[in-house]
């Protein structure tokens, strides 16, 4: 047996989803966690920026792998008709989680939560990280959903 295009797509699909949510887990349950002890703002925030320029470069390559291995399967198996269909929510979710991640890390990030978020964490460093860490946790917490829903949905299991 070889490997066909669409195992390919599939592949690098999760692949791509590995390595951007587990990207954001650590993030949210190491990364922001550890900055919060460090006790001088300056300190917080360099760390913090350092990290988070490292990742986002990735996290980039990852959702564009994710988003097009995604939309190519969804074109090769012509199964656009999924997302008239509440039993497929779960490609819903992963759509808008796409949508969300993709906007911020190619839109938001570099126009306008970089200068926001170094703004902020200057004049209110606990409240600043308190809420990207609330953040982290809901996007997260969706994306985990989505993970769980697309893993016994594509194998059949249905929710509704």
């Amino acid at each position: 047996m070889f490997i066909d295009e669409l195992m390919l797509a599939r592949a690098l699909h999760v692949l791509g989803v590995v390595m951007w949510i587990g990207g954001v887990s650590m993030v949210t349950t190491v990364l922001l966690p550890a900055v919060n002890e460090f006790s001088q703002t300056a300190d917080k925030v360099t760390f913090f920026e350092r990290i988070e320029k490292r990742f986002a470069w990735q996290a980039r390559i990852t959702t564009l792998v994710t988003g097009l291995s995604g939309f190519y399967m969804l074109f090769v198996m012509d199964a656009w008709w999924r997302y008239t269909q509440i039993t497929y929510w779960w490609i819903h979710l992963m759509t808008i989680i796409w949508v969300i991640f993709t906007l911020m890390l190619f839109v938001l990030e570099p126009l306008v939560l970089h200068r926001w978020f170094l703004e902020k964490a200057q004049n209110h460093p606990d409240k600043t990280f308190a809420l990207i860490q609330r953040m982290h946790w809901i996007l997260l917490s969706i994306s985990l959903i989505a993970v769980i829903g697309a893993v016994v949905g594509s194998h059949g299991g249905r929710f509704f």
